[in-house]
Formats: C-alpha cells, sequence, structure tokens
C-alpha cells in the first residue's frame, strides 16, 4: 500500500535543493537523485501511537552500517505468518507474586533496573547460579538471585533499602559463577531509582504504576511516558547525528513483563499494548541478521566477529538497534496482512519469536557496555 502523502514527505526531505546540486556538478546530481530514489523506495510501518517507532526515522533513512531487506522481510512473513506465534509467558521464580499481584509488580521492575549485561565482555562468560535445585542462566539468574535474597529476609523489593545498598551486599545478593558484569553500574542504578521510590512512592513500584495511566503514553502521564523521566535510567535515548532516537528497551520490557504475568488474571492492563515496539537488545539483531532481514557492512561485520566493542551511542550501534526496532515493526505488519482478523499479533510476539529461536546460537552478537540493555 502506497504511503500517504503527508508521511513519505519526511522521507523526501532535501528534495527542493536540486536546482542547487546541479551547480555543482552532473554527477554530484545523479548522486543526490539516486538516494532520494532509495527514499521513494523506503517502506515505512504504518503508524502504532510509539514515540519510539515514530523517532527512527533519521537512523533509517541515512544509515551507513546497517540495511534492512524488506524484499526478504516480505519473504519470511510470507512463512511465519502460518506459525503459532503465541503470546508469551514469563515465569517468574516460584513463589514470586502469589495471589499478590503487587508483589509482582514490585519484583519485575525492581528486576528490570539491574536486566543489562549478563556476559562478561573479556572472557565471554555468562553469568550463572543455582537456586532451588535449577539452573539459571543471564536474566533469568539475576531473577534467581533477587528472589533468594528475598528467601533470606533482604527487603530487596524495598526502595528503603536499595537507596542504601553497598557493594559487599551487592556481591552477596548476586553470587553466582562469576562477578555479575557492571556490578557497581547496578548497585548505582538501584541506589538512584531507590532513592526515587522512597521519597514519593512509600519505596514500592506498585504505588508508582498505581499513579500512572493505564496508558503507555498519554500525555505524559502515561506508563512509560513517567518512567523516562522520573527515572533516568529508563531513559534510553541516543543521538543520531544531532537527531533523537528514542529506544527506551527496559521501560517496554518491564510494562511488557508485567502485562504477560497479571493481564490475564485482570490485575493488570496497558490500553495501547499495541504500541510497544520490539526490546531493541543484543539477540534479537542476531536472528534479523540469520533470518536475512538485515545486513551489515563489512567493517561493522568483521568488529562483531572479531568481539569488538561497539561504543555506546555511536552510529553502529543506534543503528543496529533502530533497524532491530523497524525491521520487527515491518514484519508484524507484513505477518498480519496473511492472518486471519482473529489471529493478528503484536510486536512483542515477532520480539518473542525471534529471541527464543535465537538467545542459545552461538553466532556472535555486538558487544556494546551499557546500562540501557
Amino acid at each position: 500500500m502506497q504511503q500517504p502523502r503527508s508521511e513519505r514527505r519526511r522521507f523526501l526531505r532535501g528534495c527542493g535543493g536540486f536546482m542547487m546540486l546541479a551547480a555543482a556538478g552532473g554527477e554530484t546530481l545523479r548522486q543526490a537523485a539516486a538516494s532520494t530514489a532509495a527514499r521513494e523506495k523506503l517502506r515505512w510501518p504504518k503508524p502504532i501511537g510509539s514515540p519510539v517507532l515514530d523517532s527512527l526515522a533519521p537512523a533509517i533513512e541515512n544509515s551507513r552500517d546497517v540495511h534492512t531487506n524488506v524484499e526478504k522481510l516480505i519473504e519470511v512473513a510470507s512463512w511465519m505468518a502460518y506459525e503459532e506465534l503465541p503470546m508469551p509467558e514469563y515465569h517468574l521464580p516460584v513463589g514470586v507474586g502469589e495471589n499478590n499481584a503487587d508483589e509482582t509488580i514490585d519484583f519485575i521492575m525492581v528486576a528490570d533496573i539491574v536486566d543489562t549485561a549478563f556476559t562478561d565482555f573479556a572472557t565471554h562468560v555468562k553469568f550463572q547460579v543455582d537456586y532451588a535445585g535449577q539452573h539459571w542462566s543471564d536474566s533469568e539468574a539475576e531473577f534467581a538471585c533477587i528472589k533468594r535474597a528475598m528467601d533470606q529476609g533482604i527487603p530487596i523489593l524495598d526502595g528503603h533499602y536499595l537507596a542504601q545498598l553497598t557493594r559487599p551486599q551487592m556481591e552477596k545478593i548476586f553470587a553466582g559463577n562469576i562477578e555479575i558484569p557492571m556490578l557497581d553500574e547496578k548497585m548505582e542504578l538501584w541506589r538512584q531509582a531507590g532513592a526515587v521510590l522512597a521519597a514519593k512512592y512509600g519505596g514500592r513500584f506498585h504505588n508508582f504504576i498505581r499513579s500512572c495511566s493505564p496508558r503507555l503514553y498519554d500525555h505524559g502521564n502515561g506508563m512509560v511516558d513517567r518512567l523516562v523521566v522520573e527515572f533516568p535510567r529508563f531513559n534510553d535515548v541516543s543521538l543520531y547525528d544531532g537527531h533523537e532516537i528514542k529506544l527506551y528497551k527496559l521501560p517496554q520490557l518491564g510494562l511488557w513483563f508485567l502485562y504477560a504475568s497479571l493481564h490475564p488474571s485482570g490485575k493488570f492492563q496497558i490500553e495501547d499494548v499495541h504500541s510497544i515496539t520490539a526490546f531493541a537488545d543484543y539477540i534479537v539483531p542476531v536472528g534479523l541478521r540469520l533470518l536475512g532481514i538485515t545486513s551489515y557492512s563489512p567493517a561493522l561485520e568483521k568488529a562483531i566477529d572479531n568481539h569488538q566493542l561497539i561504543p555506546r551511542d555511536s552510529t553502529q550501534e543506534i543503528e543496529i538497534r533502530a533497524h532491530c526496532i523497524y525491521a520487527t515493526a515491518l514484519l508484524t505488519e507484513e505477518i498480519n496482512k496473511l492472518r486471519a482478523p482473529d489471529a493478528q499479533i503484536i510486536i512483542p510476539q515477532i520480539d518473542a519469536r525471534i529471541w527464543t529461536h535465537y538467545h542459545t546460537t552461538d553466532w556472535p552478537h555486538h558487544l556494546t557496555r551499557t546500562i540501557m540493555y
């Protein structure tokens, strides 16, 4: 379907300068024409009410190192549309939030604050822990550590406690096979968030959540609106050629966990849940790359394959994450064209489909030292 003219207009910026370019020479003019033609071919997903998706245009239009192959994306949609693609189920450690929605909210959001970096950047060893007769790895190991602390009587869900955390306490909470990556950064994040919770919300995240609109975005009063303002660690924003790119991985992920855990019982709702985008991290970009939906420049491929760090807020890192969000939104749209009206899906279902299939792959992913994912 052809995009409405108002939507396409933002991808055709600069056309009015052709007369000036002509004076600079024919080759310059031809290059500019080719660039404009490429932009005219750029497919853009329909608006879903997401400031994240709406912010991506500068990074998608002007990418140097990452490309989304729309033809391949449509091909993948032609078979993925006929998979079940269920709403994902997230299982908290046994005993968390049983018959207590407030505890579920507190647990998920406290965990969400430090849900980042579980592989040692130098050795590539994953953080793991044994708890309650099970072996836990990556973010699930973090959840297990928090539950273990609760079992030991540590008031880890209380902002008053989090605001005063010490390093020895952190080391005890996250005792595992290795020191959990970015331990000091995680401690500081909990301390900052705990101070806000203690000062304004009785120390508990459920008080914050219940003070928000039941929407993600609601003229500043939605849950994401307020998370990124009141808790700076959730303000996952990067500058790309001077343009603000909103990525919002963790604020969206935490609220999606709440929705998946509590919505079936009617204890939590998100009225605009369709506005959630992909959770741009390390794994979903790998899945998109292996599916052939995205491709990288030789320089970026070499850096990733050699486990070189990709700096936070570099154009390469922003492009990887921006194309992850863009491609999954477009893939969801193409899949829905092929599914019955009562079998329509939302973007997090595609995110879950890709993440679950590729999070155990040995294929290298980009390495960025960051607190944002």
